[in-house]
């Protein structure tokens, strides 16, 4: 009887192991359910463009510093409007002054440093919707030289102002992406597709074109090119019949 007793309670522990991990493979894999992922892309031209520059003077006297800024700043704006940017469009930034030292060594020891004179800097931030016409400006800019004006451009930053629309349409072609593959599936397996069960949107992507831009798991947006593509992934699951 005590080896009877034994070889029941060990076939016992065995069936309740198998339905606890049949119903564990249930829950993680429910019958009748497939999953798809679908995606979308659009190529696009952003329509916003920023560019950014600065000039600087630096003297010993800084009240003397300030005025050839001043003059340079009229500069910049006078040549920017005649150029055809709206004097809307272009933003100057306060004034940046910082201290320029000389340091001092002796015998290879610092030994301190020597007042050179006052720097005074000043940004500027062109935002237009005439992108073409700002980066023609930005092209040519080296021409301030010739007045006399040390200007330092950075490239331009490129956005695309119906972001949210763009956005919207992408996600209805990877929906719908998503929707025909799972449709294939279903026929492929002798069944038909049933009602939608969940919808996950995937990490939306801007690149440049034909840049060969990296994908990011926390999504990229290009900001360097002017013509772009937008991408979006959709994940659905959906009921077999």
């Amino acid at each position: 009887m005590k080896y009877i007793s034994a070889i029941i309670f060990a076939i016992a522990i065995v069936l309740a192991a198998w339905f606890l991990g049949e119903s564990y493979v249930s829950r993680a894999n429910p019958d009748g359910v497939i999953s798809v992922t679908g995606s979308g892309s659009e190529n696009f031209t952003s329509d916003l463009i920023v560019w950014e520059g600065s000039f600087s003077r630096m003297s010993a006297n800084l009240e003397q510093a300030y005025n050839e800024l001043n003059r340079d700043k009229e500069t910049v704006r006078t040549y920017l409007i005649e150029k055809g940017i709206n004097e809307d469009n272009i933003v100057f930034n306060s004034v940046q002054t910082s201290e320029q030292r000389e340091n001092q060594y002796q015998n290879g020891n610092y030994v301190g440093s020597i007042f050179q004179g006052y720097q005074l800097t000043q940004n500027v931030k062109i935002e237009s919707n005439d992108v073409e016409l700002v980066e023609g400006v930005a092209r040519e800019i080296t021409e301030l030289l010739n007045k006399g004006v040390q200007f330092n451009s950075t490239p331009p930053r490129y956005y695309y102002t119906k972001i949210a629309d763009l956005k919207i349409e992408m996600i209805s072609k990877a929906t719908e992406d998503a929707r025909l593959r799972a449709e294939r599936i279903a026929e492929n397996s002798g069944g038909s597709l049933g009602e939608l069960k969940n919808a996950n949107m995937g990490v939306f992507q801007i690149t440049g074109q034909n840049s060969g831009e990296d994908y990011s798991w926390s999504g990229t947006y290009n900001t360097a090119d002017k013509k772009k593509t937008a991408s979006i992934t959709m994940r659905l699951d959906y009921e077999i019949d």
